[in-house]
């Protein structure tokens, strides 16, 4: 009994990877959900990994994202030089070459952390007895997390592009902004915001179908995962 939960417990987890990476490959290919200096919003790519957590556990769940996050760089570095963020990174000839250190740094922080903290989507699974609310509230906190990491990381290493990007035409408070903030006030608002042109769709379109993915039967929390 217990090799048949662990072969469905494995077969699931890779099916929902599977799911995952066919959503997200397929939203890089639509432009207008791609931001130009990284980033995008997909149509709830990373619900697969928190229903991995809801169904079995917080620690299951951190494995199978931190799967995800290597997937993830494996997927940057399949678009070759001319598109790979993380082969610009670590190419001193690049525009985005900010040294060595810097490019491990990002690559910890948007790559390995950012995704792997999806595993904690399943924090609520035995607490809240509302299945819906449940994964809903588990979403939202595990995408809120990335959120979190990916403003440390823009501040920290992109921040000093948030002149550039409150002083160009169409931003309705650019100007603003730029007569309030300054110095680091402005690079942590630079941050909140570019990450937030597509984390915060992020988070409202996978809680959305987490409320809907929790009406089907089988996606509850399985008695044999340890929580």
């Amino acid at each position: 009994m217990h090799n048949k939960q662990t072969v469905n417990r494995l077969t699931t987890t890779a099916m929902m990877l599977a799911i995952a990476v066919v959503l997200a490959v397929t939203c890089q290919l639509i432009p207008f959900l791609n931001l130009p200096f990284g980033g995008g919003f997909t149509i709830a790519s990373m619900l697969p990994i928190v229903l991995v957590s809801y169904l079995y556990g917080v620690p299951w769940g951190l494995f199978a994202a931190l799967t995800y996050s290597f997937l993830q760089i494996l997927m940057d570095l399949m678009l070759g030089p001319g598109g790979s963020t993380i082969m610009a990174l670590f190419m001193p000839t690049s525009d985005d070459f900010m040294g060595y250190f810097a490019a491990i740094a990002i690559l910890l922080l948007d790559y390995l952390v950012a995704y792997t903290v999806l595993g904690l989507g399943g924090i609520f699974r035995t607490r809240i007895k509302n299945k819906t609310l449940a994964l809903c509230l588990g979403a939202a906190v595990a995408l809120s997390l990335r959120y979190l990491v990916h403003i440390l990381s823009g501040y920290i290493f992109y921040g000093a592009w948030a002149e550039w990007f409150f002083s160009q035409e169409g931003f309705p408070l650019g100007e603003k902004i730029l007569q309030i903030f300054s110095g680091q006030l402005l690079a942590i608002l630079y941050s909140i915001v570019y990450n937030g042109l597509y984390m915060l769709p992020e988070i409202v379109i996978t809680t959305v179908a987490a409320a809907i993915v929790s009406r089907i039967p089988v996606i509850s929390p399985k008695k044999d995962a340890n929580a």
